[in-house]
């Protein structure tokens, strides 16, 4: 028994921010921004007054009208973000509240920007177990209400968005394969939120110090990303007896078009295997995977072999890879323009 993806969401905000309205906020350019980084515009869910539980019940909502499928079928919910709605309660029980998940259980996982990965795991092990025959596994974060847009190296970076993804049983040899996750703590101060938690709690002094928001050493991160990333992929392509011409894509996290193109290079994958975006919507964290799987669905063909690598925050790191299987039947739904029976088209993008 393995567990396959056989349906893919995802949810982006309306309201864009541009390089160039950043530019009127802290002393960069556009240029720069394009040149350092490959972003173009990110998404901004505080504009439309978007919590992580909306974009996310939203990613949800896409999947389920693309596909047929019954949500009272799901049997749970993990909800990879690291920017809940609340410190308590989890936000996977409002997403479960709004997405109609009644028989379902559900639970948050914060691996930063490895956290879908890691939740896709879970979910994959459930399954595996014979346990659960359906889990949803979503990966959301609204990062615009943890970044400082005083500051000049994280403000040009980090978008919001939320990516879904169906996992169910399968006897046939496609779905997920082994993964390698890995963390290493001992990285925790160069990429976090330093006050808010119970180390350090909030307090007036905490506030004046703007210690709510996302510091970064950005040029230790870069390193450390390019060294993990390829390593751990070098690792799972061996682990699952596969070599680097067996791999048809590459699905990175979005941090840095550098770092994705670095990591491209160390494995010797050329870039037109890449699947890159980005420059659309920045560094969505948790929702990077699950957003470049949404936008980029009808690339990947049965029988391919998908690797997926992250890093993020922890640090935290790992690889997968994927042997694509067969999608569920779009919905038909009535045009309301011609009375029409058509497939369903992505209602979010």
């Amino acid at each position: 028994m393995k567990a396959t993806i056989t349906a893919i969401g995802g949810f982006v905000p309306n309201s864009i921010l541009s390089n160039e309205m950043i530019s009127r906020m802290v002393d960069t350019t556009e240029d720069w921004i394009v040149k350092r980084t490959g972003i173009k515009e990110r998404r901004l869910a505080k504009d439309e007054n978007l919590a992580t539980s909306d974009l996310a019940s939203a990613a949800i909502e896409n999947l389920l009208d693309t596909y047929e499928i019954d949500r009272l079928e799901i049997d749970g919910l993990v909800l990879a973000t690291a920017t809940p709605d609340h410190l308590l309660t989890p936000t996977a029980s409002k997403v479960c509240e709004l997405s109609g998940f009644t028989n379902a259980f559900g639970f948050d996982l914060n691996g930063a920007c490895s956290g879908f990965l890691y939740a896709l795991e879970m979910a994959t092990t459930m399954i595996e177990s014979g346990r659960y025959k359906k889990v949803v596994v979503v990966g959301a974060d609204t990062m615009s209400s943890i970044v400082d847009y005083e500051d000049r190296n994280t403000c040009i970076l980090f978008g919001d968005g939320a990516g879904a993804v169906l996992l169910e049983r399968t006897d046939l040899e496609y779905g997920m394969m082994k993964s390698i996750l890995r963390t290493d703590g001992s990285g925790t101060s160069s990429l976090l939120v330093p006050a808010g938690g119970s180390k350090t709690p909030a307090t007036m002094q905490s506030i004046i110090h703007r210690e709510h928001f996302i510091k970064q050493e950005g040029s230790f991160v870069f390193k450390k990303a390019v060294e993990s990333m390829s390593s751990v992929s070098q690792d799972a392509i061996a682990s699952n007896d596969l070599t680097v011409e067996d791999i048809d894509w590459v699905v990175p996290h979005q941090a840095n078009l550098r770092i994705i193109k670095s990591v491209s290079e160390h494995l010797n994958i050329g870039i037109e295997k890449v699947k890159v975006n980005i420059d659309k919507y920045g560094n969505t964290t948790s929702a990077t995977i699950p957003l470049c799987l949404w936008d980029f669905k009808d690339d990947f063909k049965e029988g391919q072999n998908i690797l997926i690598t992250t890093f993020g925050a922890g640090f935290s790191w790992g690889a997968t890879c994927i042997k694509w299987g067969v999608m569920r039947a779009l919905r038909a739904v009535e045009s309301s323009t011609n009375g029409k029976i058509l497939k369903h088209d992505l209602m979010y993008q």
